[in-house]
């Protein structure tokens, strides 16, 4: 660190002088990022241009569907049974 004995140049604190790096790192991050094209900020979601995945659809077995069948006879005969 640089002795400084002339009282006319300001001292500055450090964490003013860091404060002060970082904002123009950032502002440096910004105009990077507009002169190649790029964002730096990225919003919620699949980024544009990428596929949509293809979803394929659920397959019930036979058998499932005869328990399925089953459980919802027995759920309509218990709720006429109690009326």
């Amino acid at each position: 660190m640089l002795a400084c004995r002339d009282e006319t140049i300001p001292r500055m604190d450090t964490t003013q002088i860091l404060a002060e790096i970082d904002a123009e790192i950032e502002s440096l991050k910004q105009a990077k990022a507009i002169l190649t094209g790029t964002t730096l900020k990225r919003g919620p979601g699949r980024p544009k241009g990428t596929p949509t995945p293809v979803k394929q659809k659920r397959k019930m077995s036979p058998e499932g569907r005869a328990r399925l069948v089953a459980a919802l006879k027995a759920r309509w005969a218990k709720s006429k049974g109690e009326k």
